[in-house]
């Protein structure tokens, strides 16, 4: 993880790509997932680990991608992925999708409710908050 951001190279396969040979864009979506479940095993834990010993799932009610160029089949793409903010039962996260060779393909958000086994809204759990919040203050700090 460099700082508080944690990237994951990912190479673009055949069936992510349209006709037009350029990757499907809700495929964006997918590799966002593949970002944030790696920065969470970087930080040390799993969606398993939370959904087992916590009953609790990250769902996501908000997402966003700005596409700025088009990746294509054997692209080379780093997803980096940030934790923007966390408070109570939501997380914020923020992505950037770049080609290895030569820069910025799209840039996006996911907001998330954790919620139980119950689809009802809770807390998250201390044990991740705790390691939200100094992810949170780690970065800010930085920037200062």
């Amino acid at each position: 993880m460099k700082g508080r951001i944690s990237e994951v190279t990912i190479r673009v396969r055949y069936a992510e790509t349209d006709q037009m040979g350029v990757v499907y864009h809700a495929n964006h979506f997918v590799w966002f997932e593949v970002g944030r479940v790696e920065f969470f095993r970087q930080l040390g834990f799993s969606y398993k680990d939370m959904e087992q010993q916590y009953g609790c799932h990250i769902a996501v009610v908000d997402a966003r991608c700005r596409y700025k160029a088009p990746a294509r089949y054997d692209d080379e793409v780093v997803v980096r992925t940030q934790l923007k903010n966390a408070r109570e039962s939501m997380v914020h996260f923020g992505y950037e999708l770049v080609r290895a060779a030569d820069g910025l393909l799209a840039e996006g958000e996911t907001m998330h409710v954790v919620i139980d086994r119950e689809m009802k809204k809770t807390p998250i759990p201390e044990k991740y908050m705790r390691i939200f919040r100094d992810v949170i203050h780690s970065e800010q700090a930085a920037k200062a």
